[in-house]
């Protein structure tokens, strides 16, 4: 409930702030806006008007406006709140459970790092050496860079189809689809993202698991260990590699017209719309993180031990013998053996972690983020239940006194998602661009003015031969003069086309914005995790009064064998005495006998 409140109060401010920051896109969208844009693509690709751009400006500033910022520094402390309430649970489940001085019992992973010889009836252990594991720990780095390799390639193969896609669309003799060429081109794209996600996660868990095997740990605890980082990065990359890609790279790599940057020398690197790349960023972060719940994280997880239990009842023996099997009534055991094996926590866990950096490493493109995980996760604990319950065999239980490496890696997420919510803000939104137009460069002191502003000119008689469109008159006029987004000189300057003073200014500004920004929050961060203890104070207090009740027992037992010992010390004094009285007696007359023979020789001699 609080975090529903939160969301309303956050979506509320992002309203009021975007009806304060709407005057760019009303520029964008007046009638008397007459601007004249550069080709989009060569050749087929002919120049159009800013004001069709207006619904995507619009779109635009549901998320990129000043309550962004706001939003971002809210969810980071949220992040460290969640950190901080999480200890305290896990504190508090430790005390309940009796876990309190618990420590993980390392079981020997003797099965696959030693080999085992019989020696007279004994089993002998080899253990492996640095030099034996040197030839695993090589296969697994160059494994773990050839699948991150893979990840880009098929980012690489995603954009090329964007590009040629967008120029064959635009090619069309259908208006309706040329007016539509940015929103087909992007959800097919972010589909196609979404539909090699599911898969590649799926061959790289498998791989993850392959190369710890072959890496051999010494302990279970160890095994599990590697096998979740070399998993949590693989799929951390398979998940945001697309995403990173279009907050930080798309449009900043593509020239100006007349020496644009070319792929194969023949597609030119995409550009972001004119409202720039945060709204393609929120259409490939909404189908990516809804496709994964949805799919993955519950008809998968539904569908996949259903369809496991059917072929193991087809190739059991119940299959062979069903007229016979339906007349018998099973036993619960025997019904539970055709159930899917329990595999453990480690995919509910990757599933939460996953979810988590959605949640808050892209926050500041994608606000509804935390509003659908929260949906997500009150349907996927009634389907998890039902899997648990009906679809799983019972499983082992173990002693834990926390969640392991998991919670180091969800620390790791929570630092990251605040440098890259900067850099977001910083560089893919015109947050800054709009704060250094108003208190730098605006006349008086508004928003009017600002499109004009980033928009440079550029000359049309300069475009290389066979790059211009092929359609001079689309508009219906001749063009001399076009404008893209950028902060360049004009034709007409000293220094055509160079960067202008704008443009580091602009650049200085956001550097600056990621510094400040970065370390207010952690401060931030640091000053919460400070003020909240890591231990509920109720439970502080009960572990006081146990360890003052633990001393004080000890200290009535010490003193009550002192007590023992204190009357069994006069006793057994007295028995020592007695000993040694009846010692020097047993003394005193064998020295008598050893006399008395002396003497009577003596006199009989004499």
């Amino acid at each position: 409930m609080k975090i529903l409140i939160y969301l309303f109060l956050s979506n509320c401010t992002n309203v009021l702030f975007m009806c304060v920051c709407v005057h760019s896109s009303m520029e964008i969208c007046h009638p008397k806006t007459n601007i004249t844009m550069c080709p989009l693509c060569d050749g087929v690709c002919g120049y159009w008007k800013l004001s069709t751009a207006c619904g995507t400006a619009r779109a635009s500033h549901l998320f990129d406006n000043p309550a962004t910022v706001f939003f971002s520094v809210f969810m980071a402390l949220w992040a460290a709140m969640f950190m901080e309430h999480w200890k305290r649970r896990q504190m508090r489940l430790n005390y309940e459970w009796d876990l309190t001085g618990f420590e993980d019992e390392e079981v020997s992973h003797s099965h696959l790092h030693s080999q085992g010889k019989t020696v007279t009836g004994k089993r002998t252990v080899e253990k492996l050496t640095f030099r034996d594991r040197f030839p695993a720990y090589m296969t697994n780095i160059v494994m773990m860079l050839l699948m991150v390799g893979v990840t880009f390639a098929i980012v690489f193969g995603v954009i090329l189809y964007r590009i040629s896609t967008k120029a064959a669309l635009h090619m069309s003799s259908n208006p309706t689809t040329r007016n539509h060429v940015q929103l087909t081109v992007k959800t097919t794209a972010a589909i196609i993202n979404l539909v090699v996600i599911l898969i590649l996660d799926e061959v790289y868990g498998a791989v993850a698991r392959w190369l710890t095997v072959l890496e051999a740990p010494k302990t279970d605890k160890s095994f599990e260990e590697r096998l979740i980082f070399k998993t949590f990065i693989l799929k951390f990359f398979n998940a945001f590699t697309p995403i990173i890609y279009i907050a930080f790279f798309r449009g900043r790599l593509v020239g100006r017209p007349g020496r644009y940057l070319y792929v194969f020398e023949s597609y030119r690197m995409e550009e972001c719309a004119h409202g720039g790349c945060l709204m393609e960023l929120c259409i490939q972060l909404s189908i990516t993180m809804l496709g994964k719940q949805l799919i993955q994280n519950n008809l998968f997880e539904i569908g996949i031990p259903k369809l496991k239990k059917l072929i193991r009842y087809i190739r059991s023996k119940q299959g062979a013998f069903q007229e016979e099997e339906r007349q018998k009534k099973l036993q619960r055991y025997e019904a539970d053996h055709f159930l899917e094996p329990f595999a453990g926590l480690t995919p509910e866990y990757m599933e939460m972690i996953i979810q988590f950096g959605f949640v808050t490493l892209f926050v500041a493109s994608f606000p509804l983020a935390p509003l659908f995980a929260l949906l997500n996760n009150i349907i996927e604990i009634r389907l998890d239940a039902k899997k648990f319950v009906s679809e799983l065999r019972r499983p082992i239980a173990a002693r834990a006194k926390d969640i392991g490496i998991w919670y180091n890696i969800l620390r790791g997420v929570a630092k990251v998602a605040i440098i890259i919510n900067a850099f977001v803000i910083s560089f893919t939104s015109d947050f800054i661009p709009r704060m250094v137009y108003q208190y730098m460069y605006s006349p008086d002191g508004s928003m009017h003015g600002f499109v004009n502003h980033t928009l440079s000119y550029f000359n049309t008689s300069h475009f290389e031969v066979g790059r211009g469109t092929m359609d001079p008159l689309h508009l219906g006029f001749p063009v001399e003069v076009c404008r893209y987004k950028d902060y360049r000189e004009p034709p007409w300057s000293s220094t055509p086309y160079e960067v202008s003073k704008e443009f580091w200014a602009v650049l200085a500004v956001r550097l600056a914005f990621v510094i400040i920004f970065q370390n207010v929050v952690m401060l931030m961060n640091d000053v919460v995790d400070w003020l909240i203890p890591d231990i509920p104070k109720d439970i502080s207090l009960q572990i006081h009064k146990e360890k003052i009740l633990l001393v004080e027992l000890f200290m009535k037992e010490e003193q009550g064998k002192i007590s023992v010992a204190e009357r069994r010390a006069p006793s057994t004094m007295k028995e020592n005495c007695n000993r040694r009285s009846n010692s020097s007696t047993h003394h005193t007359n064998s020295d008598n006998l050893d006399s008395t023979p002396h003497h009577t020789n003596s006199t009989s001699k004499f």
